[in-house]
């Protein structure tokens, strides 16, 4: 059962690493994981996409987690309504016959060619986990040389 979390940990040295291993220990599976400082830079926001069992052992996780005296805040937002955006960069093969097609495709996704070299293209894209794959799965067949993705970032959406 796909989780996704966020959370807001102090911003300090093993912080991360005792976030984590409280997952370690339960065994469970980290999808992905992104984090960065917020404001003054004394807290990180966290978002975590896990899988679990089930919805009881998504509760106790979310329970064991808040009694860490450096988990500031921590919600399971998977139930409400909200917002998750990843990023990715994918190096395409691209000869310069082919280069007019390859920016004609990526443009329904309102991705963006961020990089030309002799033989390839670089594309940033972002948006849902679905639309990067979708993207990804077009550009294919050019031969996709290098990928790198940011994970999950998200939380919920604004009231009213």
């Amino acid at each position: 059962m796909r989780r996704v979390l966020t959370c807001l940990l102090s911003n300090d040295p093993g912080v991360l690493n005792r976030f984590t291993g409280t997952l370690t220990r339960r065994q469970v599976n980290i999808d992905s994981i992104s984090i960065s400082p917020i404001g003054d830079k004394s807290a990180s926001r966290v978002t975590a996409v896990i899988y679990l069992n089930d919805l009881a052992a998504a509760k106790q996780l979310v329970a064991q987690l808040n009694k860490q005296i450096d988990v500031l805040e921590i919600d399971d937002i998977t139930e409400q309504p909200h917002i998750e955006r990843e990023l990715a960069l994918i190096r395409v093969n691209a000869a310069t016959n082919k280069r007019a097609e390859l920016f004609a495709m990526v443009q329904p996704f309102r991705a963006d060619v961020v990089d030309v070299a002799l033989d390839s293209l670089m594309i940033q894209i972002t948006g849902s986990r679905e639309k990067v794959n979708a993207l990804l799965r077009v550009v294919q067949p050019y031969g996709v040389t290098k990928v790198v993705r940011t994970g999950v970032a998200g939380f919920t959406r604004a009231e009213g």
